[in-house]
């Protein structure tokens, strides 16, 4: 693993280590999460969103895979994920099962990577973060995924100002 790979990961598992007490706090409901404002307008969040899906998917033609669709419900889960992650300014994964569930999501196989930076992230960049990480890798790289959804809002987080928040959930 690259020395920056290296940093990346450890970053993470410091932000989750630190956050972890805070992720256990009760989730808002979407329509909560809706009542706070973030510092962005839906169309740029709807644009970073389609972004990154086209970035996945062509990591995943050119290893032979077929392409994610969108899917609606998982759209919805990660958007709700993403938010209620810069509104209690925690990192994790939380109750993934649960969220599914409470969403409607459907499938056998789900997954889910998450990522956050400050500023405004690129889709390639993210992408080649996860790419980067073997247990990330493996979840872009999985052929039995069939569905994607994304989210990509931008808020305060961990005493930053402006951070994206990606939540990226899949299922098959």
């Amino acid at each position: 693993m690259s020395r920056r790979g290296a940093l990346s990961v450890l970053a993470v598992v410091l932000v989750a280590v630190v956050a972890a007490p805070q992720a256990l706090a009760r989730p808002l409901t979407e329509r909560q999460a809706l009542a706070r404002p973030l510092t962005e307008r839906r169309a740029a969040s709807v644009t970073r969103d389609t972004a990154l899906i086209a970035a996945v998917n062509s990591v995943r033609t050119l290893h032979l895979l077929p392409r994610l669709s969108v899917d609606v419900n998982l759209s919805r889960a990660a958007r709700s994920h993403s938010r209620d992650m810069l509104l209690r300014d925690y990192f994790a994964h939380g109750n993934f099962s649960v969220r599914m569930s409470r969403f409607g999501v459907r499938g056998h196989v789900f997954a889910e990577n998450l990522a956050w930076g400050t500023g405004v992230m690129s889709a390639n960049t993210t992408v080649a973060h996860w790419l980067a990480s073997p247990p990330h890798r493996t979840i872009l790289l999985d052929p039995a995924l069939r569905r994607i959804g994304v989210a990509t809002p931008i808020g305060a987080f961990g005493g930053f100002a402006r951070t994206t928040m990606v939540t990226a959930d899949f299922a098959g």
